[in-house]
This record gives structure tokens, C-alpha cells and sequence, in this order.
């Protein structure tokens, strides 16, 4: 594991921070985080030379191009078929967490990219889309595995007071890989027809980092006790608070392991049958929903093309779409320090609320506003706002939020069905939003601020807070409601 190259002291740092925490943190938002970031923004960019690809590719086998709506129906499928692959790796993620903890299944999960990243970088090598749409749907199972284990992982080896802001890092890592997959994808860069493969394939540096840190990171202490292993545990805890004094931190999850030990294991059908642990879920798929339901993926997949319909050219687009990803990292680097302070509830409330201003704004632009220069302006000044109102509480939160939410017996489970959820509207928002935006335009924002509004006065009135509450607290919390 790695500690005797780290002096293990007998104080307690009382901030939290410890460089053996940094390093487990980063080896799993770097090697888990960034692959599901990048692979979800990388699809953008280089778009139209992919469609190119394809085209080429039928002509080829076929002596005729495809028709238009073949064509977009294949490209529509290699966008969104990473989000049938990340329901599926979601689907299994609480059963692999279970039974090869959380580092193993991190550390196995990355065979998967290679698979993946082998079927992508060669499509072209040998004139097959469906090797890029098979690689699409492998490393969506394996973004999927990731979205789950990360968050458990980060939460697990979390201090109490930094729960929050280890949470937040997990979609740091994912806003600052999109926008490495954006820059990377400008035409200038590697977006063109010669390399548009290694754009995709650069994933693997992320899994490759993960390799060489990950091995010297401890298993979490919370998983090592439930396999009856507490002085392992125990030495665990000890590396990553760089103490020797943990007995009163391993004292609570020990107590928690053992009310686990009193009852079975739920799994995900028991969940819903249990009324005590209906409600906490029900209420963390609401918020899982919330995130994608809210048009962020419309944003994301869709941001050169929605750029372009507000009358601005394709090369000002992209670079429009890297100054998104820009906006992104600022704020969620500015959630991190105000997470503990104004709590989850508060972030999430004023996110929520930003975002059905900005939907109800870019429904204006794109509508009146359009083919006018202001139109045009304002569409810029809504998508970016639109953007930092989301990462300012909704981008983070649902995913930790959910750990925060449940107890060992049930924490795996809970995390596998969130995921289903989330990825679900993924999926949903993917498929639907460009035959609803060739339907009705700009005023597929209605929709989007609609179903904003209807979250925000769910979480007002139904999601408690967690912030510096054991799980106890904040299970009294749901019975009280």
C-alpha cells in the first residue's frame, strides 16, 4: 500500500489534508473522473469530420453515399451510445464495488478502455464506423463503472470536513477533461482528418496515470470492515490521515459496520422494497434526473451546433465552445470552497434557480433574437452562464450526494441505481434533443426551464442537508420529513 515510504506521525492534522490523501484523491479523479469527462466531450468537436468518415466509409463499401437521415441517425447513435454503455457499467458497478472493493474494481475497470481505445483508434485504420460505435458503446460501459466507483471511493476516504470538497473534486476532474478534449479537438490541434483517431484515443494517458498511482492508494477503511478486516482498516486510516491517531474515526465505522452486520446486505430490488430506504433514493434519483433533465448534455454534445445556430461561424464556435469549458473549471474550483460553508441544498437551490433564468434567457435568443447580432451575443452570455450555474451546486452534488445518503448495507446498491438514473437521461437528453431542435428551435429551452423549475421546488421542499452530518443525522432526516 505503500505507507512505509510515508512517516506515519502521532498527531492529528485537524485541516484533513495529508499528501497520501491527495494522492489516492487524484489517482481517482484522474484515472476515473477525466476518462469519463473527456470521452463525454471529445464526441464534439472534430463531429463533422466523424459524419465525413462515415460517409466516406459507406460510399466505399457501397458505391453511394448514405442518405441524410442514415447518416444522422448513425452519427446520433455514436454520441449516444456511450450512454447506454454508461447505464449498463452503472448497472454492475454496485456488484463490482461489493465484491473486489473499490481499488480493484478501479484498477480492472481500465481493461476496459484499453478494449475501447483499440476499437477506436483503429476504425479508421480499417474503414469500419461500427468499430468506432462499438468502442463508443465499451468505453461507455466502462465511464458507466467509473461515474459510481470515484465518487464512493473519494466519499470512503473522505474527514467528515472534507467530504464535500473530495466530492466536488470528482466533477472537477470531469469539467477539466472536457475541456482538454475540446481544446484537443480544435482544428488547429488534432481535430482534423488525418488525427481525429488519436483525439480519441488519448483517453488511455488518463488510465496509464492510474496504473502507476492507484496500487500505492489504500483500499477505503469502510470496505476493509466489512470484510472483517479492521486492522487492515485500521492501517488504511492511518496512511491516509498521515496519524497514527484514528481510534475514535474507526470507532464510528465500526459502530456503523456493526448495525450493517445486524441486518443483510440490501441490494438494488431491496431498496425500493425497504420504506426507509425508498425515500433517500427516491429522492437522490430526483436529483440525478435534475442534472441531466436540467439540457446540460444538450449544451455539452450539442455546443457547436447551438453556438452556429445563433448565427456565429463554425471556427468562432469552437473556441466559444473551449471559453465554456473554461467557465466550467472556474466554477466548480469555486464550489470547492464554498461547499462547506453554504452546504449542499444551498448550492444545489441557487443552481437550479441560475439555470431556469439562463434556459428562459437562451430561449429568447435563439427565438427573437435570431439573426440578429444581440440574438447572437445573448445566446454566448446564457450558454456560459448557463454553464456556471450548473457547476456551481447540480454538476457535483447528486453524484456524492448519494453516498452521503446511505449506510454501508445499502451504499453500493444505491450508487449502481443512481447511475442507472443518471445515465438514463444522458441517454433520453442525447437522442432527443436534436430531432426536437430541428422540430421547434429555440424553443426546446422551454422544455429544459420547465423541468429546471419543477426540480428546484423538489429540492426546496424534499432534500435535506448533509453537510457535517454523520449518516445517522441524516437518516433521522428522511424519517422526520
Amino acid at each position: 500500500m505503500g505507507e512505509e515510504s510515508r512517516p506515519i506521525l502521532p498527531g492529528r492534522n485537524k485541516s484533513g489534508w495529508t499528501s497520501q490523501l491527495v494522492l489516492a484523491a487524484t489517482a481517482a479523479v484522474i484515472g476515473s473522473s477525466f476518462q469519463f469527462g473527456y470521452n463525454t466531450g471529445v464526441i464534439n468537436a472534430p463531429g463533422d469530420i466523424i459524419q465525413q468518415f462515415i460517409n466516406e466509409t459507406y460510399y466505399y463499401r457501397h458505391g453511394s453515399y448514405v442518405e441524410a437521415v442514415q447518416l444522422k441517425f448513425l452519427w446520433g447513435l455514436t454520441v449516444s451510445i456511450f450512454a447506454i454503455g454508461g447505464m449498463l457499467g452503472s448497472a454492475v458497478s454496485g456488484t463490482l464495488a461489493g465484491r473486489f472493493g473499490r481499488k480493484r474494481a478501479m484498477l480492472g475497470n481500465n481493461i476496459l478502455i484499453v478494449i475501447a481505445i483499440t476499437l477506436m483508434g483503429c476504425c479508421r485504420l480499417v474503414g469500419s464506423y461500427e468499430m468506432l460505435i462499438v468502442g463508443r458503446l465499451v468505453v461507455g460501459v466502462a465511464c458507466g463503472i467509473d461515474t459510481a466507483l470515484a465518487p464512493l471511493y473519494l466519499t470512503e476516504i473522505s474527514p467528515i470536513q472534507l467530504r464535500g470538497v473530495l466530492g466536488i473534486s470528482n466533477q472537477l476532474g470531469i469539467v477539466i477533461a472536457i475541456m482538454i478534449s475540446q481544446i484537443l479537438g480544435l482544428e488547429e490541434v488534432l481535430g482534423t482528418v488525418e488525427y481525429w483517431p488519436y483525439l480519441i484515443v488519448l483517453c488511455g494517458a488518463f488510465t496509464v496515470y492510474q496504473f502507476l498511482t492507484l496500487p500505492f492508494c489504500p483500499e477505503t477503511p469502510t470496505y476493509l470492515l466489512s470484510q472483517g478486516m479492521e486492522d487492515e482498516a485500521r492501517e488504511a486510516l492511518q496512511f491516509l490521515r498521515g496519524s497514527l491517531d484514528v481510534e475514535d474515526e474507526i470507532a464510528i465505522l465500526v459502530s456503523e459496520q456493526n448495525k450493517v452486520q445486524s441486518s443483510a446486505r440490501v441490494g438494488m430490488i431491496g431498496i425500493f422494497r425497504n420504506p426507509d430506504l425508498r425515500k433517500p433514493m427516491f429522492i437522490a434519483i430526483v436529483l440525478q434526473l435534475a442534472q441531466q433533465l436540467s439540457g446540460i448534455n444538450a449544451v455539452l454534445y450539442y455546443s457547436t451546433s447551438l453556438f452556429e445556430s445563433a448565427n456565429i461561424s463554425p471556427d468562432e464556435s469552437d473556441f466559444y465552445t473551449v471559453g465554456m469549458g473554461a467557465a466550467n473549471i472556474v466554477m466548480t474550483a469555486l464550489s470547492l470552497l464554498l461547499i462547506e460553508r453554504l452546504g449542499r441544498r444551498t448550492l444545489l437551490l441557487a443552481g437550479l434557480g441560475g439555470m431556469c433564468i439562463c434556459a428562459a434567457i437562451l430561449v429568447v435568443s435563439l427565438t427573437v433574437g435570431d439573426g440578429t447580432s444581440w440574438g447572437g451575443i445573448l445566446a454566448i452570455v446564457a450558454v456560459l452562464s448557463f454553464v456556471i450555474t450548473f457547476q456551481s451546486g447540480p454538476g457535483s452534488i447528486p453524484w456524492f450526494i448519494t453516498a452521503e445518503f446511505f449506510t454501508q448495507a445499502a451504499r453500493t446498491a444505491a450508487m449502481s441505481i443512481a447511475g442507472v438514473f443518471n445515465w438514463g437521461g444522458n441517454f433520453a437528453v442525447g437522442l432527443a434533443y436534436p430531432p426536437l431542435q430541428k422540430t421547434i428551435d429555440g424553443y426546446t429551452f422551454i422544455i429544459f426551464a420547465t423541468l429546471i423549475a419543477i426540480f428546484w421546488l423538489f429540492t426546496y421542499f424534499r432534500v435535506p442537508e448533509t453537510k457535517g452530518r454523520n449518516i445517522e443525522e441524516i437518516s433521522n432526516s428522511f424519517k422526520s420529513q
